[in-house]
């Protein structure tokens, strides 16, 4: 698999790229930045480590290289501000995202090309990228709340000092203020959560987890190895057709009563993208925690597409 980062000259890029590298999993990883000088800089240092890692051809070019990727990654965006919501970020990025698209669309991308979206907000984009490029649906995937869920199994597990690994936590909805928590299915080693934690420990693990992403661009910028990770085990699950349940951002189809929004639910995720985008059976509050993602997101949808 061909792997060209948009973006990868920036934090998030570069710091996907290197997950990417150390897996050693797809074939051949290809920056794209408006910042050539950067995107090269980083994909000579990244080349230097090589043979300490794999056989993947890494490099950089501009956007006329990405046209026979098998996926590109869309990590270019403005940066949030620490007290801005990811949705204030709309009327900056859109005009920017489509410039991009429109890029893309005039290089040719290859028709089985799989999209992955980063930039914020990430699922009003997810679903640009659909609609504006003409897309199959099922071709494009939102890294969607699969940073969240992270966070929030990480800070579990920090906070009761249980093995992060053997927790099992899910953020579903928006990417956003209204993330929702899934306490319902919620393990720690097969164990129900609820009967470990009280409801004050479940509210207040889900704030830091709320306040995660502000506080990291406040400590050191931006966020850049939780990300990569993350965008590395969508993109993983992709190469080598896992079909591992992911929450990644996709446009509903009738899951919880909802069409054409995109947002966060379980999915299968393999080589045809979103396999399946599932239902499962959630507590009444956390399904309407779901839907109001969907009316936050329809209503900034609204806004940007003029309907």
């Amino acid at each position: 698999m061909k792997v060209s980062i948009i973006g990868g000259g920036g934090r998030v890029g570069s710091n996907a790229a290197f997950a990417l590298q150390c897996a050693g999993i797809v074939r051949e990883i290809q920056l794209v930045d408006a910042n050539a000088e950067l995107a090269s800089g980083e994909a000579l240092d990244l080349l230097h480590g090589a043979s300490l890692v794999g056989d993947q051809r890494i490099s950089s070019t501009d956007v006329k290289g990405a046209a026979d990727s098998d996926l590109i990654c869309i990590t270019a965006g403005l940066r949030r501000k620490p007290d801005e919501s990811r949705l204030d970020l709309i009327n900056r990025n859109v005009s920017l995202y489509k410039s991009i698209l429109d890029s893309l669309k005039a290089v040719n991308v290859k028709k089985d090309c799989i999209f992955l979206v980063v930039s914020n907000p990430v699922d009003v984009l997810t679903r640009l990228n659909i609609e504006y490029l003409g897309w199959p649906a099922k071709q494009v995937l939102g890294l969607g709340t699969v940073l969240d869920t992270v966070r929030f199994r990480s800070l579990i597990a920090q906070t009761f000092n249980y093995p992060p690994t053997q927790v099992e936590a899910l953020i579903l909805g928006e990417h956003g203020d209204t993330m929702t928590p899934i306490w319902s299915t919620a393990t720690v080693g097969g164990m129900p959560l609820t009967k470990l934690l009280s409801p004050n420990q479940q509210a207040e693990i889900f704030k830091k987890t709320q306040g995660s992403g502000a506080e990291v661009i406040k400590l050191k910028g931006g966020a850049g190895y939780a990300v990569g990770l993350s965008i590395a085990e969508v993109i993983h699950s992709i190469a080598l057709n896992r079909q591992r349940l992911l929450p990644v951002s996709s446009q509903m189809t009738g899951q919880y009563g909802l069409k054409k929004v995109c947002l966060s639910v379980p999915t299968v995720v393999g080589r045809a993208g979103v396999e399946q985008a599932l239902e499962p059976e959630l507590w009444p509050k956390e399904v309407s925690g779901i839907q109001a993602s969907a009316r936050a997101l329809e209503e900034t949808w609204g806004k940007i597409s003029g309907s």
